[in-house]
């Protein structure tokens, strides 16, 4: 099941980077984030996992939708030089699958005993309310900061 989540994610990624049309990229980054979240799942990952749900899946890629699909006749919009760039980028693609292939083939890759399932929530809990408090904190700010310049970016001037 791993290795047939782990192809249904490269394959709605590939629909993503490859699609000509915006809302087909769209559904197919909703598969690609479903599938990422199901790799956490068997990774034994479950607070990331949840993660990616409530937060890519039920958030930012609503949002990207509804932007899309009540973006007027944004399907009709024609992109020039399409084509210009995909022969570098071919070459750029096979050139790190064989670099990232190679380093697959000769790595050590050790095997631990399995471990118990218990769930990682707590630890990541304690971990946000106790030595990194102060990250955490800083990281909200910056969400924070960022919401509010989206805000006043967005804002249209009324004019008197």
């Amino acid at each position: 099941m791993f290795y047939a989540f782990a192809a249904f994610t490269v394959l709605c990624a590939s629909g993503v980077a490859f699609s000509r049309n915006i809302v087909y990229s769209a559904f197919a980054l909703l598969g690609m984030l479903f599938g990422v979240a199901a790799l956490y799942v068997f990774l034994a990952a479950d607070f990331v996992a949840g993660a990616q749900f409530l937060i890519y899946i039920g958030g930012v890629l609503v949002l990207i939708l509804f932007a899309v699909m009540l973006t007027h006749r944004i399907a009709d919009v024609a992109v020039s030089n399409r084509a210009v760039g995909s022969a570098p980028a071919l070459l750029i693609v096979v050139g790190t699958a064989v670099v990232l292939g190679r380093g697959l083939m000769v790595a050590r890759w050790p095997v631990v005993a399995a471990l118990p399932d218990t769930p990682t929530t707590h630890a990541i809990g304690n971990a946000f309310l106790g030595p990194y408090v102060l990250p955490f904190e800083l990281a909200s700010f910056v969400l924070l900061a960022v919401l509010v310049g989206a805000i006043v970016v967005s804002r249209k001037e009324l004019r008197g």
